[in-house]
């Protein structure tokens, strides 16, 4: 990059200025990811500190039949397929209630397109979840799940919330959003919740006072023109509503595994390579950089593995994930070393020996409790880059 637009864009960034598209882009083609983590770094610590926060959640995947095939998805399976599963909702609140005891504070719901659940069985199950575990926030359904409960229930996305609501739903999850470019989008996704219905429904979820999170699928067969364009349509509905708490950059996996029935269902691969460490550090900092009205950026251990992930964290992110147990939709895709559980105490030392202060907090991130941070009387300490 030339010197001249490197110390340009330094001082949009340093003095508070928005970037552009155009500088969107320009901040993907530079190839010094040392200058490009530590501007945003330098965000990153202005916005929160030397805190990472982190909470204690579980993920719940209730089915993973669906009457979509998307084309990076391994989670799915249509109706009579051997792996096809669907709980009774006493079984899904079996399963919750045995994480009781792990203290933890969300558990986090996504589920296949199911083309024969009545729309019941989701406010119901909510319900029972909620009275079953009354101190856990319910984080549930991506907004393609919202617009699929239109279609089977007759309802409005706006009802539909008001009752998800009133049986204990405090967030949507960020899901369904991949990359919202119809450029690539139409290549990659087989569902009809695009940008015009996914950016309705967090709309929708926004004016009744629920904060969500936002995502990206990346690493695939988009460009970075593609994932700049991605994150300033998020950037615009957030100046409006002010409702995303959370960007979280989710790494797009290949499908090593799921052949255990003679079927790769993740049709992309054969096209495209996975994003390497170094672009997945560069992709947290530009969007980082580019994301000025969203408090948050999230690193998702699972898709990144550990040590990306705690590079991340000198890259813009501050949140790292939590102590997943076990995440389906991306464990029946990747094998490539991810654990499936991470602890409380596993990720407050990951993050102490990332350099920061471990913060753990809830849905709505409201903190919950601050530990201490790594020992700065250990000369081995890492300490988070100076700025």
């Amino acid at each position: 990059m030339d010197v001249g637009l490197k110390r340009e864009l330094e001082e949009k960034v340093r003095s508070g200025e928005r970037l552009t598209r155009e500088d969107g882009i320009a901040l993907y083609e530079s190839d010094d990811l040392a200058w490009l983590g530590g501007l945003a770094h330098e965000v990153r610590t202005r916005k929160n500190g030397d805190v990472v926060h982190f909470n204690v959640n579980r993920h719940l995947n209730m089915t993973n039949v669906c009457t979509a095939s998307c084309a990076y998805c391994s989670f799915q399976r249509k109706p009579g397929e051997k792996d096809a599963y669907t709980m009774r909702i006493e079984e899904a609140v079996k399963l919750a209630k045995a994480m009781e005891a792990e203290n933890l504070t969300e558990l986090h719901i996504v589920n296949g397109l199911h083309p024969n659940l009545p729309w019941r069985y989701y406010p119901r199950s909510l319900r029972e979840l909620k009275a079953a575990l009354p101190g856990v926030s319910l984080k549930a359904f991506t907004a393609t799940e919202i617009h699929h409960f239109e279609t089977i229930s007759g309802l409005s996305a706006s009802e539909i919330l008001d009752e998800l609501i009133d049986a204990g739903l405090e967030s949507l999850t960020g899901g369904g959003a991949e990359i919202f470019d119809w450029e690539v989008r139409q290549h990659i996704v087989d569902h009809r919740t695009h940008w015009e219905d996914w950016s309705r429904i967090h709309r929708l979820a926004h004016e009744k006072g629920l904060k969500t999170p936002c995502t990206m699928l990346y690493g695939h067969i988009e460009e970075p023109r593609h994932r700049v364009d991605h994150v300033l349509r998020l950037r615009e509905l957030q100046d409006e509503t002010n409702g995303f708490q959370v960007f979280i950059p989710l790494r797009y996996q290949h499908d090593f595994v799921d052949m255990k029935d003679g079927k790769i269902r993740n049709r992309l691969q054969a096209r495209t390579q996975m994003a390497t460490g170094a672009e997945a550090l560069k992709t947290f900092a530009v969007s980082r950089l580019l994301f000025d009205n969203v408090p948050h950026v999230k690193v998702f251990w699972v898709m990144h593995g550990v040590q990306t992930a705690q590079l991340a964290l000198q890259h813009g992110a501050d949140d790292m994930d939590g102590s997943v147990v076990e995440y389906k939709i991306t464990h029946d895709a990747d094998n490539y070393g991810t654990p499936n559980k991470l602890t409380r105490e596993d990720l407050l030392e990951l993050i102490r020996d990332a350099g920061f202060r471990p913060v753990e907090r809830n849905t709505r991130y409201e903190i919950i409790r601050e530990y201490e941070g790594p020992d700065p009387a250990r000369r081995e300490s890492p300490q988070p880059m100076r700025v």
